[in-house]
């Protein structure tokens, strides 16, 4: 006999009626019950051929852990773990476990929530605001992302940071790497420490986070120290080519530790570097030149283009003519390699991108952040964005133009180091 009743549930005051997110965690919650369930059936029907002595199945289903609340994009969604027996297992060592790759045992966010994380934190929210934006985000009632939470996260990472920083390198080999320093004052003390970023593309056109270190400002020691460390943990075979911005302290560290290495200077900061020498009204025009040099489809138009600019701004405006003018060989020196790498080679933009919402921020928020934790919450930031970093167009390019480059009488022969003076 069902009951009935005229009692109507009010509303609270901090109430918020979202029907839309209501069906969308209902949504969700079924599914991943769905997929959890599949997931675990798949398992058992790889195991079917284990047998126990009576010809019973050795794995068989055993319920359900208790339910926990995961943190998601949508808000809380409860969901509870599919356990499975071995039922033949000797002792602990021999027992066959089933570890879902959906919902992780101690798993308690999304892994897109932990990657928000250190975005918020850099952007100015200090551990003890984030129930705060999270309720904004998530609802009211979000969990698993405590004070206390962050501070065991961060714990994490700390841990996570350490193994990579000790890694083995002696396998590894970068055709390209890309080096820029990046500045996070806004959260950090007055003095900030500048993080020294370095990516590499391997031969098969993969992006990989290389080095990374804290310096002091972007100086030849600072990035010595950096090089020196991925050279002692075993990276031996210097890049091709190395992309980085006009930091000098950066190229005369390259050119210690790697000194057949060629260089390529950055078109998106030397453009900034150039229209900061003129007024703001002939700003445009010039930024259209300049494009008109980078984007040429041969070196000789590109050439070309660089002697138009100099007729058209060299007389009102030589100071910003000279600084492309001097630096014209490592500007150009993507024009060496195959045509399908020039869009990777003439800008740092695989770090310029991953700081992008962070690094030009400069309103001071209360509690400003420790060097050390700086250093994990923008290791985070890179190590999650990696994940979406696109190879290079035309890889197949990579071991024969670049790993092999071309051939005369049996001697290699290479381009003219873009850094030297001809």
């Amino acid at each position: 006999m069902n009951d009935t009743t005229n009692v109507l549930r009010l509303r609270q005051p901090d109430a918020i009626d979202d029907p839309l997110t209501d069906i969308l965690r209902a949504g969700a919650r079924k599914l991943l019950a769905q997929a959890i369930e599949s997931e675990a059936e798949a398992f058992l029907a790889s195991m079917r051929e284990l047998k126990l002595p009576d010809g019973r199945e050795r794995l068989v289903r055993h319920g359900h852990g208790p339910e926990r609340t995961i943190q998601t994009g949508i808000g809380p969604v409860e969901v509870s773990r599919v356990k499975i027996r071995d039922r033949g297992a000797s002792s602990d060592e021999d027992r066959i476990r089933f570890s879902s790759v959906i919902l992780p045992k101690l798993a308690r966010r999304t892994k897109s929530l932990d990657v928000l994380l250190p975005i918020l934190y850099l952007r100015g929210l200090s551990t003890g605001d984030f129930q705060d934006a999270m309720a904004a985000l998530l609802g009211k009632d979000a969990p698993n992302l405590s004070p206390s939470a962050i501070t065991r996260l961060t714990g994490e990472w700390q841990a996570e940071y350490e193994r990579w920083q000790a890694r083995d390198l002696s396998a590894r080999h970068y055709v390209y790497v890309w080096a820029d320093g990046v500045y996070l004052q806004a959260r950090m003390e007055d003095q900030a420490e500048c993080m020294l970023v370095l990516i590499g593309a391997t031969p098969e056109g993969k992006k990989e986070l290389v080095g990374f270190r804290a310096g002091v400002r972007e100086s030849a020691q600072s990035w010595r120290e950096l090089l020196v460390e991925i050279k002692r943990r075993g990276l031996s075979i210097p890049p091709r080519i190395a992309v980085g911005d006009g930091a000098l302290g950066f190229w005369k560290a390259l050119d210690e530790l790697f000194p057949g290495t060629h260089h390529q200077r950055c078109w998106l900061h030397k453009t900034s570097n150039v229209l900061n020498k003129v007024p703001k009204s002939v700003q445009p025009g010039m930024t259209a030149a300049l494009r008109e040099i980078y984007l040429a489809p041969t070196r000789a138009q590109a050439e070309a283009a660089v002697d138009l600019f100099e007729q058209a701004y060299g007389a009102r405006y030589p100071k910003a003519v000279e600084c492309v003018r001097k630096d014209q060989r490592a500007l150009l020196a993507f024009f060496d390699w195959p045509a399908e790498h020039w869009i990777h080679l003439r800008t740092t933009n695989p770090i310029e991108s991953v700081f992008a919402t962070v690094r030009h921020r400069t309103v001071r928020t209360k509690g400003a952040l420790s060097p050390t934790t700086a250093r994990l919450m923008v290791f985070k930031l890179i190590m999650a964005a990696a994940k979406s970093w696109r190879r290079l167009m035309g890889e197949n390019q990579l071991p024969k133009v670049i790993a092999g480059v071309r051939f005369q009488d049996g001697a290699e022969i290479l381009p003219t180091p873009s850094h030297n003076v001809a």
